[in-house]
């Protein structure tokens, strides 16, 4: 990604590997606690959750959704569409907070996706315009990099961090639960659980 690339005031960073292995862990693990068989998650459903969880109000907001991924992990099969490149890459919807504008950026080289994710980061932290940031960066994987990143973000609006495991200590950044997106998206409802 370019230094040159204008970010928009709202900004989703998600590592989409991480993101298709929670939403397939969680669809094999509540598909039979429904009794039913769960359809593929519906991404523009997902993203909007993230968005409202994050504390976007309904609204006429551009916000734009940046999907990191390697080689290995060019679709996420738990949900529609899932083709990183052919379907998600470029594409738009509009909700009733505003457009979503949808990039996906594929590592390059020896580059690890956890490069690739922390140096969007440090872009958006040097941005003027990106004021409201959320991430779902690979808990696992990335260790304490991205909460220490998100930690210097103290000149944004907001900086809220979804994951699976709450951190341990109190942070300057919001975090939030990725589990309650991923089921409202596979159209789990609350009086099913």
């Amino acid at each position: 990604m370019e230094k040159k690339i204008p970010f928009a005031s709202d900004v989703i960073l998600i590592d989409a590997a991480f993101l298709d292995r929670v939403g397939g862990d969680m669809a094999a693990h509540f598909a039979p606690l429904v009794g039913r068989e769960l359809p593929k998650a519906d991404l523009a459903v997902l993203l909007e959750c993230l968005a409202l969880d994050a504390g976007l109000e309904p609204g006429q907001h551009e916000i734009q959704v940046i999907f990191v991924y390697d080689a290995a992990h060019d679709r996420m099969n738990f949900c529609t569409p899932s083709d990183l490149e052919k379907e998600i890459h470029g594409m738009a919807f509009q909700s009733r907070l505003g457009e979503f504008s949808l990039y996906a950026f594929q590592t390059s080289g020896m580059a690890r996706r956890e490069d690739l994710f922390c140096e969007s980061l440090q872009l958006l932290m040097e941005s003027k315009d990106a004021r409201r940031v959320m991430l779902v960066p690979d808990e696992g994987e990335y260790g304490s990099a991205v909460a220490e990143l998100a930690e210097k973000m103290k000149d944004k609006e907001s900086v809220v961090v979804f994951g699976m495991n709450p951190p341990a200590h109190e942070c300057s950044y919001r975090f939030e639960m990725l589990g309650f997106a991923v089921l409202q998206s596979l159209g789990i409802r609350a009086e099913e659980l």
